[in-house]
């Protein structure tokens, strides 16, 4: 599994417009790799919002968000448009990635046990390694925690 200070596991995935977008190609630039259960939920977009309306924050912090889930890239596609999420989203269908990250577990919900995602945000930094990890996320006042981190830990 994924450790701080290490380098984070890389990966190429599809997005949206159907392009393979990996890790590498973010080298020079924090990322904030965000791992999240499902498209169009609530929590889910809240979070996917909330980035959405602090995007130009993180840009002038030189960072780069990227959304990943098991949602098809259609499912994406739709997200993306409804709520005019200005980065990436990208399509771990298989959960491979989402393996790598640890974030694939057994959860419980009304009585059933099934696989997915546990919300989760990493920074990597501008060399490829991760530098921090949320596990277990609770979307309210998230993204504003990550970015008060790369301002004051990071850039600061």
């Amino acid at each position: 599994m994924v450790e701080i200070g290490q380098a984070a596991p890389t990966f190429t995935l599809e997005d949206v417009s159907g392009e393979r977008v990996s890790l590498e190609d973010f080298r020079g630039k924090q990322v904030v790799l965000y791992f999240y259960p499902k498209d169009m939920t609530p929590g889910c977009t809240t979070q996917a919002c909330d980035f959405r309306d602090h995007m130009e924050d993180f840009s002038a912090l030189n960072t780069v968000i990227i959304g990943v889930s098991p949602d098809p890239v259609s499912r994406h596609e739709k997200f993306k448009d409804k709520y005019n999420l200005p980065f990436y989203l990208l399509a771990d269908e298989d959960h491979q990635v989402s393996e790598l990250y640890g974030v694939w577990k057994l959860k419980k919900n009304f009585g059933k046990e099934y696989m997915g995602i546990e919300r989760s945000t990493f920074i990597i930094d501008k060399e490829g390694k991760l530098i921090k990890e949320w596990r277990k996320v609770r979307v309210k006042n998230h993204v504003e925690e990550a970015l008060t981190y790369i301002k004051d830990e990071i850039e600061g």
